[in-house]
This record gives structure tokens, C-alpha cells and sequence, in this order.
């Protein structure tokens, strides 16, 4: 073993013992290495962040974007609500759930199709009278299933990729991941959906009781081409009871009808009073048709006279707002006992024309109002659900006396836009499918598309890229690099060959994909892959064995973290909510983890032969 070899396998152990300790960030980490690696002379200093513009690294950061651009459109809420049933029993209810966020991760980031599908899988459990944690942890390892069918379904597919293509081999194609990640992923979402989420330990939410904002009340109109025009209240309400909502009351040129009859019909331009929970409200007002009575301020005309004033000034500062590409942001406010809100009114305040800001909602715990919500008088300890700029909100929360909770998002498709992101994203596989386009270049002109269609913000595509992710793959390439150059790869390959699997390439198949499933268990799969692949093109090399198997194996063994909640993203994301302990993964994750290796492992010899 040379020097070089010695140094560079020594940084590569205390780099993976980082990772597992987890007390600095995983991308602190890889920095931490490039540099060891560049000071050690093993990375020449000019070459040190050529990783940062490696495909790989340009592809994420796109995904990510686009990613966001379908989320914000509405497009995956519309088809949640068409695909997933009504009126199901638990076992139908959590294979269709499954399988959409399965199908979803294959072309969106995983983590970004959990989030979204989060609010229904809770809406699931509390319909079907189950643990949250029971129906969550099944999407949670169904979104990771998912994403190992397609090049851009998670990060270490396209690492694997361009380590292929760096090896002289060319990348893989979009779906040169499906023949395998398609058996694997559908076996195991049938896996956990049949018969898995009973190995789920039932607990209750931790940390949930503290943020109860129980339900709002909110003002929805009824525009001309809404679906709800023409319904009688009965058929509203049992449209809207599978959101959890109600109608309280009703607004027909300025005249409120409270509890009005359920044989009235409802009329263009009628403002229901909806009683709903936050998370829900945005399915609540598409499944209808409907609209935020706040939005048609900025327009309409036949309000009362003390809101003339507030209509005109917010238009104005609308407008100017989005000549300076500001777009408002939804944030859940709570008033103060010393607020200057108390006892007054969003009228007598002139809330818009004073902070340009609207209110769309207010949440009141154990109480219920039909009052318009311009007449509302607050009281010490109201949620209010506002929307603005986020200078204006601020402002308003500095001098009204209210402490911002959270930002919340709110997606009411719009048809425009979500034919928009659909289509930029749909064109944009396609470019990379029919090899029209590098993957890298194809989603950067998809990224660019969005901001010229406003389906992703200018100002928000930064904020959908997540910078750790693109620091520790665009560090540790060159890292990756230094173990080729110095033959370290090989080194350890061999070793792994003679003392373990001595020469046979099934096993070191195997060997293979269990090694980077354990390590992507304990630290992030991004650097597993990152790891793994040049232990697995020298594995292939010593040999003399095709190294796609091997390639494929750490492609399939970095998608599979089941067993901890610090191994994947989405793992994390269902810690709290599912009210789960660092032990509660390993009872359903290890029983998946193993159908894995045993379907893995036969499709990779059979499509992918040694």
C-alpha cells in the first residue's frame, strides 16, 4: 500500500466516521475532505471544485426547481383528489396513497412528493381511525421506492451515472433504472401495503398538541364558472365533508344568512362562510370551484364604502409589488393580550390599505363566528391566516402586537400554470428520453422555461434548491476521483474479493448492494453512492465482470435506507408526525430491506448479466 493510498483511504474512514457521528452537517463533511484531499495533494488545487460543475450536480439543482414548480401549480393536489378514493378501507386506502407517491417520486424529488402527500395520508389515518404514523411510514418508504425507477428519481441514480459516464461507458439513459428499480419498487410498495403497515408501532404524534390551530373560518366566493354554482348547500356540504369542512353560513349581495337552509342554491358571486382546517382549506376550494373572497378585493367594485379606500390602495401596491417580481406568501399570525388588534375589527384597522396585506382566515379555539371576517373582532390569542409580502408581514406582525407561527402553503391550482409545469416537465423527460438533450442541459432549459412562464418564481428558485446537497456532491466527485487515481478503489475491491466473496461475482454482487443498503441506513445516500461506486467499478475491474451490475447495485442499495430515521429525508420528515422512535424504523424497514436483496439481486443478474 503506497502513501497515497494510505492517506486517502485515511480520510475516506474519518469521513464516513462523521457522517455516522451526524454532529456536523453532511455537506461540512465533504468540504472537510475536499480540502484534506487538496492539502494532501492528492486533489491538485485547480481541480478542487471542478465537481461543482459536474452534470450530476447541474441535475439535482434543476429537478429541484422543477420539482417545485409542480408542487406550487397545484398539479400533484388535483391528481391526489382524482386518483385516490373517497370512501375506501384502510388496506385499499394506503396501496392507492403508496403507490401515487411512488409514481410521483419517479420524476419529482422524493422528499418534495412526501411533503405534499403528508396532509392526505394524516386526513387517511384520522378517516380510518389509525395511528398517523401507520399510514405515513408506508408513503415515507413508498416515495423512496419510487425514486430508484428513473434517472432523476433521487440523487444516487445520477451519481451512479456519471461515474459510468466518467468510466468511459457513456451515462445511463432515462429509464435504464426501470427494468430493475420497477421490480424492486413494486414488490416492495406491495410488500407494505399488504402486509407491512401492520408491523408499524402504533404512537401517537408527539410535539402535536402545542400547535393545535384547530379549524378556520374562512370566506370563499363563488365565481361564475364554479362548479358549485347551482348546488344546493346539502350537495356542497357533502362534497366539502370529505375535506372536513362546513359551511357556517352565507353571503348573497351583502346580506348574511346565517345557518341557511340546506335546499338553497347556491348563486355566482354568493361568499361562503367555510369552517376548515389549514392544511385541507386548498382542497376544500378547488374541489368546488372556489375562490378567496380576500382575491377579488383587488378587483371588484360593489363593496361597502368603508373598504373603497382599502381596494384601491392594494391594488396599487399590488401592482407595483409584482412589477418588482414580489409574489405574496401565506403566514399563520397569533394575536398577542397587549395586541392593538383586540376588540377591533380588519376594517376598522384598514388592514389592507395600511399594511397591504389580506386576511384570509381566523381560527378562534372553541368558538365559532358567522361574522364577516372584515367584521371580525379580534380577540387575545386568535390565529389569523394572512397573506402578503413578506416585508409587509413582518411589519404588520412588529407593530400589531402578533407573533408570526408559521409559513403555510397554500395551493389552489391554477389551470394555467399546472398545464404549464406539467407540460416544461413532461417536455423536458421526454428531451432526456429520446437523448435529444444531455439530462443536465434538457432540465437547465426546464428551469429556465419556468421562470419564463412564472410557474417557479424568479425569486424562488434558489430557495428550491437545496445547497447542502449540491456542496457534498459537487466535494466529494474529486474525492471519488482521488480514490481512482490512487488505486485505493482496487485496493479495497481486492480485499473484499479475496478475504470475503473469494472471486464470485454473485457475491460480490450481493456484497455489494447489502454494504451500501447498511451504510445508506447510517449516513446520507447521496454520499454512500459517492462512496461506493469506485469500490464497485474496481469490484467490476478485478474481475473483469461488466461494472453495471455493480453500479446498478449501489444505485438500488442507496436507495433503500429503511431501517433508521436518519438514513433518507423522508424518514425524518415522518419522525414527528408519526410520533416514532429511532427503534420503531428496523420492524418494517428490515423486512423490506430484505425482499429487496432477494428480488435485487435476481433482476440484476437477469437484466444487467455479470
Amino acid at each position: 500500500m503506497t502513501a497515497e493510498q494510505t492517506t486517502v483511504l485515511l480520510i475516506l474512514l474519518v469521513t464516513v466516521v462523521l457522517f455516522l457521528w451526524g454532529r456536523w452537517r453532511h455537506d461540512m463533511v465533504a468540504l472537510a475532505a475536499l480540502l484534506a484531499c487538496v492539502l494532501a495533494g492528492l486533489v491538485p488545487p485547480e481541480d478542487a471544485f471542478m465537481g461543482f460543475g459536474h452534470p450530476a450536480v447541474i441535475t439535482v439543482a434543476c429537478v429541484l426547481v422543477l420539482s417545485r414548480g409542480l408542487q406550487q401549480s397545484g398539479a400533484i393536489d388535483v391528481l391526489a383528489r382524482r386518483l385516490l378514493p373517497a370512501e375506501a378501507g384502510v388496506t385499499l386506502s394506503i396501496v392507492a396513497l403508496t403507490a401515487l407517491g411512488a409514481a410521483l417520486s419517479a420524476f419529482m424529488n422524493n422528499v418534495g412528493a412526501l411533503a405534499l402527500l403528508m396532509p392526505v395520508a394524516i386526513q387517511i389515518a384520522r378517516r380510518q381511525q389509525l395511528a398517523p404514523g401507520v399510514v405515513l411510514m408506508p408513503l415515507a418508504f413508498g416515495t423512496i421506492l419510487g425514486g430508484m425507477t428513473t434517472l432523476i428519481g433521487t440523487p444516487p441514480n445520477l451519481i451512479v451515472s456519471g461515474f459510468r459516464a466518467a468510466n468511459g461507458t457513456g451515462g445511463f439513459a432515462m429509464f435504464d433504472f426501470a427494468p430493475v428499480g420497477l421490480a424492486v419498487a413494486c414488490t416492495g410498495v406491495l410488500f407494505v401495503t399488504l402486509l407491512g403497515w401492520r408491523l408499524v408501532p402504533r404512537r401517537k404524534p408527539s410535539g402535536m398538541e402545542g400547535f393545535d390551530s384547530a379549524a378556520y373560518i374562512t370566506e370563499a366566493r363563488v365565481p361564475e364558472e364554479a362548479k358549485a354554482v347551482g348546488l344546493s348547500l346539502r350537495e356542497v356540504e357533502a362534497e366539502l365533508e370529505q375535506a372536513g369542512a362546513q359551511v357556517l353560513a352565507l353571503v348573497r349581495n351583502e346580506v348574511r344568512v346565517t345557518a341557511p337552509s340546506l335546499r338553497r342554491r347556491v348563486q355566482a358571486r354568493d361568499i361562503l362562510l367555510i369552517e376548515a382546517e389549514a392544511e385541507s382549506l386548498s382542497n376544500v376550494l378547488s374541489s368546488l370551484g372556489l375562490k378567496l373572497a380576500a382575491e377579488k378585493a383587488n378587483s371588484d367594485k360593489d363593496g361597502v364604502a368603508a373598504d373603497a379606500e382599502d381596494q384601491s390602495a392594494e391594488s396599487s401596491e399590488d401592482k407595483a409589488a409584482r412589477e418588482k417580481g414580489e409574489e405574496p406568501v401565506l403566514m399563520e399570525f397569533v394575536v398577542l393580550p397587549d395586541s392593538e388588534l383586540i376588540g377591533r375589527s380588519a376594517r376598522e384597522i384598514r388592514l389592507r390599505s395600511r399594511y397591504n396585506i389580506n386576511l384570509l382566515a381566523l381560527s378562534r379555539q372553541g368558538q365559532r363566528s358567522v361574522a364577516r371576517l372584515r367584521a371580525f373582532a379580534f380577540t387575545a390569542g386568535d390565529l389569523l391566516l394572512m397573506q402578503g409580502s413578506p416585508e409587509a408581514l413582518g411589519e404588520f406582525a412588529t407593530t400589531a402586537g402578533c407573533v408570526p407561527l408559521a409559513e403555510r402553503e397554500l395551493r389552489i391550482p391554477d389551470k394555467r400554470k399546472l398545464v404549464q409545469a406539467c407540460a416544461i416537465m413532461a417536455g423536458t423527460i421526454l428531451c432526456v428520453t429520446l437523448g435529444l438533450l444531455p439530462a443536465a442541459i434538457a432540465f437547465s432549459a426546464g428551469v429556465l422555461a419556468s421562470m419564463a412562464a412564472g410557474t417557479v418564481p424568479p425569486r424562488s428558485v434558489y430557495s428550491a434548491i437545496d445547497g447542502s446537497v449540491v456542496v457534498l456532491l459537487g466535494a466529494l466527485f474529486p474525492v471519488a476521483a482521488a480514490m481512482e487515481t490512487t488505486g485505493a478503489a482496487g485496493l479495497v475491491a481486492r480485499f473484499l474479493l479475496e478475504q470475503l466473496v473469494q472471486g464470485h461475482g454473485v457475491l460480490a454482487l450481493a456484497l455489494i448492494l447489502v454494504v451500501t443498503m447498511t451504510l445508506s441506513d447510517l449516513m446520507n445516500n447521496a454520499a454512500t453512492a459517492a462512496v461506493m461506486c469506485p469500490i464497485a467499478l474496481g469490484t467490476a475491474a478485478q474481475l473483469g465482470a461488466n461494472a453495471d451490475p455493480f453500479l446498478m447495485a449501489v444505485a438500488i442499495g442507496g436507495s433503500c435506507a429503511f431501517l433508521t430515521p436518519i438514513g433518507h429525508q423522508n424518514n425524518t420528515l415522518i419522525l414527528g408526525p408519526g410520533g416514532f422512535r429511532f427503534g420503531d424504523y428496523w420492524r418494517l424497514g428490515l423486512p423490506l430491506e430484505i425482499v429487496v436483496v432477494l428480488i435485487g439481486i435476481p433482476m440484476l443478474l437477469l437484466v444487467w448479466p455479470l
